[in-house]
């Protein structure tokens, strides 16, 4: 036998190795929570729209393989039952055009496209959608490079709400070699299982708010105020984080997230009162850097 009949059979033992040890390990990472959830960073339950989004994201992509594999079937067949065979000479008939091959060509595409636009306009909508009286209304000011949260109306346990403003005004982080202490992160309490409304809005330059587990991110542009309504679910602390490019010290610009009980919520609330952050830190605190407004 030859080397490159041996290395045919070899080639040919190989591939199908292969193959099922793909298969095998795409079936069994199929069972991790992390595969269910499309691999994103949170759970089904961490707001009310959490599960929207990773539904959205986990059927889209199982529907993009089923076409990939219907598509990489169709080629392979086409390769397998087309292919020249021995001893045929010449070229075989050729074919200007196949009327209802084309049509299948484009319906086919573009009824996918319709679908898709058609789910991810509904979800985009219900995810965009405001409250028309949210439970809690924070005024989000993005900064080079830190965060002010103020919260502008809530209610307190007994459900009447609370006119009178506190705030929290974050400082940036001093660049000094030292580990970030998260303990002293600006951070942004929510009462969980209640309507939020965030109002984000730019001191100076774009910035983008983003908590990963929110599956939610949302631009913060100058002169522009963006809203971002949500309710918390599920009580923990989250990581948040500038994801706009804004400067030199972007990567430093952190926060954290806390979704606490309503008695919690109140107490942060009655410390800042009692700290005297009585009021909210406005527009007056914005800046222009491009025309030199301090």
């Amino acid at each position: 036998m030859s080397s490159q009949d041996r290395t045919g059979s070899r080639r040919a033992k190989f591939i199908p190795i292969t193959g099922l040890l793909i298969i095998g390990a795409l079936a069994l990472t199929g069972c991790t929570a992390e595969s269910k959830n499309g691999w994103l960073p949170s759970q089904r339950n961490v707001t009310n729209h959490t599960g929207r989004v990773i539904d959205l994201w986990v059927n889209s992509w199982i529907t993009v393989m089923i076409v990939g594999l219907i598509t990489w079937g169709l080629m392979i067949w086409c390769i397998i039952a087309y292919r020249r065979r021995k001893n045929t000479v010449g070229f075989p008939r050729q074919i200007s055009y196949n009327l209802p091959l084309e049509i299948f060509y484009v319906v086919i595409p573009l009824f996918m496209v319709m679908v898709f636009f058609y789910f991810t306009d509904v979800d985009q909508q219900s995810l965009d959608a405001r409250d028309p009286a949210p439970a809690v209304t924070i005024d989000v000011r993005g900064k080079q490079w830190s965060w002010d949260f103020n919260y502008v109306s809530r209610p307190d346990i007994s459900g009447n709400d609370i006119k009178e403003s506190v705030y929290e005004g974050g400082t940036q982080i001093h660049l000094d070699g030292s580990p970030v202490d998260q303990n002293t992160l600006p951070t942004l309490y929510l009462p969980v299982n209640k309507s939020v409304e965030l109002q984000l809005n730019s001191r100076d330059v774009i910035h983008s708010f983003w908590v990963p587990a929110f599956l939610r991110k949302l631009d913060i542009i100058p002169g522009k105020t963006n809203y971002l309504t949500l309710t918390p679910t599920a009580i923990g602390t989250y990581d948040g984080k500038c994801a706009e490019l804004c400067g030199e010290y972007h990567s430093e610009m952190l926060f954290r997230v806390k979704v606490v009980s309503e008695t919690d919520f109140q107490q942060h609330l009655a410390s800042l009162k009692t700290a005297g952050f009585t009021g909210t830190l406005d527009n007056k605190y914005d800046r222009n850097p491009n025309l030199n407004q301090k």
